[in-house]
């Protein structure tokens, strides 16, 4: 795996600097940016790896941030702040964040995390995510094209997807029809074992389901089958 480069968006310059270090010594390539505006040039100067964001941030805060973030790629996306209350965490995994630490946070941890998350989204080619060596799966109207990790609407609507929705939709039009356990998709999502009280699942097939939402008439994609786990019932074009 090539240097993972990574970038730190905090404006506090004590937890700034105590990050750049801890990443340094595991021999990262550290940026840092202190709003909004630092981390989009940040973006646009460096390929970077991974985002570790807090969300009080001055101007437009974290989770406006990583919402615009999202929008624009699908880089991999850490909180790491002081708001340890459930509905920003809820909030954060919602907009794509594919982590969330609250601080004061142990030095090992962190790292440790950030290592499994740069594992799992450096080593995934898009060759090794469409093993089918298919472009794009169509049903009901939809695609979902692989190159661009994007649902496509009937009315050509675009919609970018975070990594872990777009890993789950393209494991539900590898099997369709069948039931997918909650830790097997958490699995396929963020390579992640699956713990108690762990909503990520339940948060992302939230997420997918509102753009389906969006087009009136559209049959229900993703059921919910109570006590087993979710089932796409879309109608995979051959």
């Amino acid at each position: 795996m090539q240097i993972p480069q990574i970038l730190i968006v905090e404006d506090e310059l004590v937890t700034r600097n105590t990050l750049k270090s801890i990443f340094e010594a595991e021999g990262y390539t550290v940026y840092e940016a202190t709003d909004g505006a630092e981390m989009h040039h940040a973006l646009t100067e460096h390929t970077v790896n991974l985002v570790i964001m807090d969300i009080n941030l001055p101007g437009k805060n974290g989770l406006l941030l990583a919402r615009e973030l999202r929008e624009q790629q699908s880089v991999a996306l850490m909180f790491l702040t002081g708001r340890d209350n459930e509905v920003d965490k809820i909030l954060g995994l919602e907009i794509g964040a594919d982590d969330y630490i609250t601080k004061p946070f142990n030095p090992r941890e962190l790292t440790i995390r950030a290592r499994n998350l740069l594992s799992r989204t450096m080593n995934l080619a898009p060759s090794q995510e469409a093993q089918k060596h298919v472009e794009n799966y169509r049903f009901n109207g939809w695609v979902l094209d692989i190159n661009s990790r994007s649902l496509i609407s009937s009315q050509g609507e675009q919609y970018k997807l975070p990594r872990s929705e777009f890993r789950a939709m393209l494991h539900f039009c590898e099997n369709p029809g069948k039931i997918q356990p909650r830790a097997e998709l958490l699995k396929k999502m963020t390579g992640r074992d699956l713990k108690p009280h762990d909503r990520t699942v339940d948060v992302t097939i939230r997420r997918i389901r509102k753009h389906f939402e969006s087009t009136p008439g559209t049959p229900e994609i993703i059921a919910t089958i109570h006590g087993e786990g979710y089932r796409f019932c879309g109608d995979i074009e051959e």
